[in-house]
Protein backbone atom coordinates (compact mmCIF):
# COMPACT_ATOMS: atom_id res chain seq x y z
CA UNK A 1 0.00 0.00 0.00
CA UNK A 2 1.35 3.42 -0.98
CA UNK A 3 1.01 5.38 2.29
CA UNK A 4 2.86 8.40 0.90
CA UNK A 5 0.51 8.63 -2.06
CA UNK A 6 -2.50 8.35 0.25
CA UNK A 7 -1.20 11.17 2.48
CA UNK A 8 -0.67 13.39 -0.55
CA UNK A 9 -4.24 12.77 -1.67
CA UNK A 10 -5.54 13.76 1.77
CA UNK A 11 -3.53 16.98 1.72
CA UNK A 12 -4.71 17.83 -1.78
CA UNK A 13 -8.31 17.05 -0.88
CA UNK A 14 -8.25 19.18 2.24
CA UNK A 15 -6.48 22.15 0.65
CA UNK A 16 -9.61 23.67 -0.97
CA UNK A 17 -11.48 23.38 2.31
CA UNK A 18 -8.64 25.06 4.18
CA UNK A 19 -8.49 27.86 1.63
CA UNK A 20 -12.25 28.35 1.88
CA UNK A 21 -12.14 28.49 5.68
CA UNK A 22 -9.19 30.89 5.63
CA UNK A 23 -10.85 33.22 3.12
CA UNK A 24 -14.15 33.22 5.00
CA UNK A 25 -12.31 34.08 8.23
CA UNK A 26 -10.43 36.93 6.53
CA UNK A 27 -13.65 38.33 5.11
CA UNK A 28 -15.51 38.07 8.42
CA UNK A 29 -12.68 39.84 10.26
CA UNK A 30 -12.53 42.60 7.67
CA UNK A 31 -16.30 42.96 7.64
CA UNK A 32 -16.41 43.22 11.43
CA UNK A 33 -13.93 46.11 11.29
CA UNK A 34 -15.62 47.94 8.41
CA UNK A 35 -19.14 47.57 9.84
CA UNK A 36 -17.85 48.86 13.19
CA UNK A 37 -16.17 51.88 11.59
CA UNK A 38 -18.80 52.83 9.00
CA UNK A 39 -22.02 51.23 10.16
CA UNK A 40 -24.13 48.97 7.98
CA UNK A 41 -25.20 51.69 5.54
CA UNK A 42 -21.74 53.16 5.13
CA UNK A 43 -19.99 49.82 4.65
CA UNK A 44 -19.51 48.43 1.15
CA UNK A 45 -18.43 45.03 -0.06
CA UNK A 46 -15.66 46.76 -1.98
CA UNK A 47 -14.26 48.26 1.22
CA UNK A 48 -14.55 44.92 2.99
CA UNK A 49 -12.77 43.13 0.15
CA UNK A 50 -9.99 45.70 0.18
CA UNK A 51 -9.58 45.32 3.96
CA UNK A 52 -9.48 41.54 3.58
CA UNK A 53 -6.96 41.75 0.75
CA UNK A 54 -9.21 39.74 -1.55
CA UNK A 55 -11.08 40.46 -4.77
CA UNK A 56 -14.59 41.83 -4.34
CA UNK A 57 -15.88 38.80 -6.24
CA UNK A 58 -14.66 36.59 -3.38
CA UNK A 59 -16.87 38.42 -0.90
CA UNK A 60 -19.93 37.79 -3.06
CA UNK A 61 -18.86 34.21 -3.74
CA UNK A 62 -18.67 33.32 -0.04
CA UNK A 63 -21.50 35.45 1.32
CA UNK A 64 -23.63 36.60 -1.58
CA UNK A 65 -24.88 39.99 -0.37
CA UNK A 66 -23.83 42.62 2.13
CA UNK A 67 -26.90 41.78 4.22
CA UNK A 68 -25.93 38.11 4.39
CA UNK A 69 -22.37 39.01 5.34
CA UNK A 70 -23.59 41.40 8.04
CA UNK A 71 -25.77 38.69 9.55
CA UNK A 72 -22.81 36.29 9.48
CA UNK A 73 -20.75 38.85 11.40
CA UNK A 74 -23.53 39.29 13.97
CA UNK A 75 -23.93 35.52 14.37
CA UNK A 76 -20.18 35.12 14.89
CA UNK A 77 -20.23 37.78 17.61
CA UNK A 78 -23.22 36.26 19.37
CA UNK A 79 -21.69 32.78 19.32
CA UNK A 80 -18.53 34.15 20.90
CA UNK A 81 -20.34 36.03 23.65
CA UNK A 82 -22.83 33.29 24.47
CA UNK A 83 -20.02 30.80 24.93
CA UNK A 84 -18.75 32.94 27.81
CA UNK A 85 -21.99 32.29 29.71
CA UNK A 86 -20.90 28.67 30.07
CA UNK A 87 -18.74 29.93 32.96
CA UNK A 88 -21.86 30.23 35.12
CA UNK A 89 -22.97 26.81 36.38
CA UNK A 90 -24.45 25.77 39.72
CA UNK A 91 -21.55 23.47 40.63
CA UNK A 92 -19.03 26.31 40.51
CA UNK A 93 -18.00 28.74 43.21
CA UNK A 94 -20.01 31.94 42.56
CA UNK A 95 -16.97 34.18 42.99
CA UNK A 96 -14.92 32.18 40.51
CA UNK A 97 -17.76 31.84 38.01
CA UNK A 98 -18.63 35.54 37.99
CA UNK A 99 -14.96 36.53 37.97
CA UNK A 100 -14.23 34.28 34.99
CA UNK A 101 -17.26 35.60 33.12
CA UNK A 102 -16.30 39.22 33.72
CA UNK A 103 -12.72 38.54 32.66
CA UNK A 104 -13.89 36.86 29.45
CA UNK A 105 -16.13 39.82 28.59
CA UNK A 106 -13.41 42.40 29.27
CA UNK A 107 -10.91 40.43 27.21
CA UNK A 108 -13.39 40.36 24.32
CA UNK A 109 -13.47 44.15 24.54
CA UNK A 110 -9.68 44.17 24.39
CA UNK A 111 -9.24 41.58 21.62
CA UNK A 112 -12.43 42.11 19.59
CA UNK A 113 -13.41 45.77 20.10
CA UNK A 114 -14.96 46.00 16.64
CA UNK A 115 -17.31 43.13 17.50
CA UNK A 116 -18.67 45.06 20.46
CA UNK A 117 -19.14 48.20 18.37
CA UNK A 118 -21.01 46.32 15.64
CA UNK A 119 -23.34 44.88 18.26
CA UNK A 120 -23.81 48.26 19.97
CA UNK A 121 -24.69 49.94 16.67
CA UNK A 122 -27.18 47.19 15.89
CA UNK A 123 -28.94 47.62 19.24
CA UNK A 124 -28.93 51.42 19.03
CA UNK A 125 -30.76 51.14 15.71
CA UNK A 126 -33.47 49.03 17.34
CA UNK A 127 -31.89 45.60 16.77
CA UNK A 128 -33.65 44.98 13.42
CA UNK A 129 -31.53 41.90 12.71
CA UNK A 130 -31.44 40.36 16.18
CA UNK A 131 -34.73 41.38 17.80
CA UNK A 132 -35.89 37.76 17.72
CA UNK A 133 -32.63 36.57 19.26
CA UNK A 134 -32.79 39.11 22.08
CA UNK A 135 -36.37 38.26 22.99
CA UNK A 136 -35.90 34.55 22.43
CA UNK A 137 -32.56 32.80 22.88
CA UNK A 138 -30.87 35.47 24.98
CA UNK A 139 -33.87 35.87 27.27
CA UNK A 140 -34.03 32.11 27.76
CA UNK A 141 -30.32 31.94 28.57
CA UNK A 142 -30.70 34.64 31.19
CA UNK A 143 -33.62 32.70 32.68
CA UNK A 144 -31.45 29.58 32.84
CA UNK A 145 -28.66 31.45 34.59
CA UNK A 146 -31.24 32.98 36.93
CA UNK A 147 -31.93 29.44 38.18
CA UNK A 148 -28.22 29.09 38.96
CA UNK A 149 -28.34 32.32 40.95
CA UNK A 150 -31.41 31.04 42.83
CA UNK A 151 -29.48 27.95 43.89
CA UNK A 152 -26.57 30.06 45.09
CA UNK A 153 -28.98 32.29 47.02
CA UNK A 154 -30.63 29.28 48.71
CA UNK A 155 -27.21 27.98 49.68
CA UNK A 156 -26.31 31.33 51.23
CA UNK A 157 -23.51 32.00 48.77
CA UNK A 158 -25.12 34.99 47.08
CA UNK A 159 -27.57 37.74 47.98
CA UNK A 160 -30.90 37.89 46.11
CA UNK A 161 -30.50 40.00 42.98
CA UNK A 162 -32.45 40.48 39.75
CA UNK A 163 -30.53 38.50 37.09
CA UNK A 164 -31.58 40.59 34.07
CA UNK A 165 -30.30 43.77 35.70
CA UNK A 166 -27.13 42.06 36.93
CA UNK A 167 -26.27 40.89 33.42
CA UNK A 168 -27.15 44.30 31.99
CA UNK A 169 -24.73 45.93 34.42
CA UNK A 170 -21.94 43.46 33.61
CA UNK A 171 -22.45 43.88 29.87
CA UNK A 172 -22.47 47.66 30.11
CA UNK A 173 -19.37 47.77 32.31
CA UNK A 174 -17.29 45.32 30.30
CA UNK A 175 -18.27 46.55 26.84
CA UNK A 176 -17.52 50.13 27.89
CA UNK A 177 -13.86 49.38 27.23
CA UNK A 178 -14.59 48.67 23.56
CA UNK A 179 -17.53 50.94 22.74
CA UNK A 180 -16.11 53.94 24.63
CA UNK A 181 -12.46 52.99 24.78
CA UNK A 182 -11.42 56.42 23.51
CA UNK A 183 -13.21 58.03 26.44
CA UNK A 184 -11.58 55.71 28.98
CA UNK A 185 -8.15 56.30 27.41
CA UNK A 186 -8.65 60.06 27.60
CA UNK A 187 -9.60 59.89 31.28
CA UNK A 188 -6.50 57.83 31.99
CA UNK A 189 -4.33 60.19 29.95
CA UNK A 190 -3.32 57.59 27.39
CA UNK A 191 -3.46 57.30 23.62
CA UNK A 192 -4.80 53.77 23.99
CA UNK A 193 -5.49 51.26 26.72
CA UNK A 194 -2.71 48.88 27.72
CA UNK A 195 -2.99 45.28 28.84
CA UNK A 196 -2.40 46.52 32.38
CA UNK A 197 -5.39 48.86 32.05
CA UNK A 198 -7.62 45.95 31.04
CA UNK A 199 -6.39 43.96 34.02
CA UNK A 200 -7.32 46.83 36.32
CA UNK A 201 -10.71 46.97 34.63
CA UNK A 202 -11.25 43.25 35.27
CA UNK A 203 -10.33 43.61 38.93
CA UNK A 204 -12.41 46.74 39.47
CA UNK A 205 -15.58 45.43 37.81
CA UNK A 206 -15.18 42.07 39.56
CA UNK A 207 -14.84 43.67 42.99
CA UNK A 208 -17.90 45.83 42.45
CA UNK A 209 -20.05 42.97 41.14
CA UNK A 210 -19.04 40.49 43.83
CA UNK A 211 -19.55 43.03 46.60
CA UNK A 212 -22.92 44.06 45.15
CA UNK A 213 -24.03 40.43 45.00
CA UNK A 214 -22.79 39.61 48.49
CA UNK A 215 -20.35 37.06 47.09
CA UNK A 216 -17.12 36.35 48.97
CA UNK A 217 -13.97 35.19 47.26
CA UNK A 218 -12.42 31.93 48.42
CA UNK A 219 -15.60 30.56 49.99
CA UNK A 220 -16.87 27.61 48.00
CA UNK A 221 -18.90 26.15 50.86
CA UNK A 222 -22.20 27.47 52.09
CA UNK A 223 -21.96 29.08 55.55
Amino acid sequence: MDHQGGAAEVVQASAPGQIRARNRARILKAAEEVFAERGYRGATTAAIAERAGLPKANVHYYFGTKATLYRAVIDDILELWLAALDQITEDRDPAEALSDYIRAKVMYSRDRPHASRVFANEVILGAPNIEGFLAGELRELVRQKAKVFEIWVREGRMDPIEPAHLFSIIWAATQQYADFGVQVSAILGRRELSDADFEVAVETITRLVLAGCGVRRGSNDAP
